[in-house]
């Protein structure tokens, strides 16, 4: 084969190997493993171009592109992040914004029946007073609803809140083992619940003092009952259409991310506590605890959103492994040659 055929036909492999090489340390993830791929190729043809052609400018070049590439692959080691930095700028984020259907999915299993029940009780009073005895209404409305808020001291009351949160969550992720049964029957039954008490409330023309004590923990709580029951689906799901794996690999898979969003959850389901437990049933005034609330949930979905698109757009997939999968830089040799 002549020199110039033989330019011709790997040309667009050198290319495209130096093109990738001056990226530097800013490739995404599907770009460094064409990079890794290519090296090896390019490598070979440098050794060809030596034993067949006397030419000093092809060497020099492919020289300088392999040269360049092996400096960037086998650089030094970066410091990497923190991994507790990692779990919450990348790995929690991507986690729970890699599920956002089955959040879609499961707002509407928790919030259809509440919306539901809750104009059905209000506006047919013998089938609420079916569900709930007028005395038991009366009592609701009057003492016992605002009564719970502080019906303890506040730091007891928050703990004991939070590992109720807490202990919801991992009934719904506990029960997508039951394939969307499961799950769905927490999220639905949950959401009844909050129809029946928005109905008590309003009925009794409290729907003021309703909102007033739950929007300021109960927006970010029932996120995060959402984004755990959307795990659960998703749980389910694996076991339903497993894909290209077996049931016993999607499962685990999942298994895995569903580890992820239960450590963030926690952290969300802290948060949540304490303002049921000192702001709600604080002297603050109406407006100011809703907008604390309301406040609140729109940092979590700003940061779900925001951080959970780039880390995906990175190739980062919220699995427990991610915290040491590539992110778009060369933070260790390791990670190159694995892949």
């Amino acid at each position: 084969m002549d020199l110039d055929r033989y330019i011709q036909r790997n040309d667009s492999n050198w290319r495209r190997l130096e093109y990738l090489t001056t990226r530097g340390r800013k490739l995404a993830s599907e770009d460094l493993e064409e990079l890794v791929k290519l090296y090896p190729r390019v490598s070979a043809d440098l050794s060809h171009a030596r034993a067949r052609y006397a030419d000093p400018d092809l060497n020099a070049r492919l020289s300088a592109i392999v040269g360049n590439a092996n400096n960037l692959i086998y650089a030094a080691p970066r410091r990497s992040k923190p991994k507790v930095q990692t779990f919450f700028v990348e790995t929690f984020p991507a986690a729970v914004w890699s599920g956002r259907i089955f959040i879609v999915i499961a707002a509407l299993c928790l919030f259809v029946p509440a919306i539901g029940m809750g104009f059905w009780l209000n506006h047919s009073g013998s089938t609420l007073d079916a569900a709930v005895s007028p005395e038991m209404q009366k009592l609701l409305a009057q003492r016992e609803f605002r009564a719970y808020y502080s019906s303890q001291a506040a730091s007891d009351f928050s703990v004991q809140l939070m590992l109720n949160n807490i202990r919801v969550a991992l009934l719904a992720f506990a029960l997508g083992v039951i394939p969307l049964v499961g799950t769905g029957w927490i999220l639905i039954s949950n959401g009844i619940h909050l129809g029946v008490m928005a109905a008590v409330m309003h009925h009794a023309g409290e729907g003021v003092q309703f909102w007033a004590l739950i929007t300021p923990h109960g927006l970010l709580e029932l996120s995060s009952v959402v984004v755990a029951g959307a795990a659960g689906l998703r749980l389910s799901w694996s076991l339903i259409a497993p894909g290209d794996r077996t049931r016993l690999e999607s499962f685990a898979r999942e298994g895995l991310r569903s580890v992820i969003v239960a450590g963030g959850l926690a952290c969300c389901f802290v948060v949540a506590a304490l303002l049921e437990a000192f702001i709600t049933p604080s002297g603050l005034p109406a407006p100011v605890r809703i907008a604390i609330g309301v406040g609140v949930f729109a940092a979590f979905v700003a940061y779900i959103v925001s951080f959970g698109a780039s880390a995906e757009r990175r190739g980062i997939t919220g699995l427990a492994a991610s915290l040491s999968e590539p992110t778009g830089s060369f933070d260790h040799e390791v990670r190159v040659t694995e892949l």
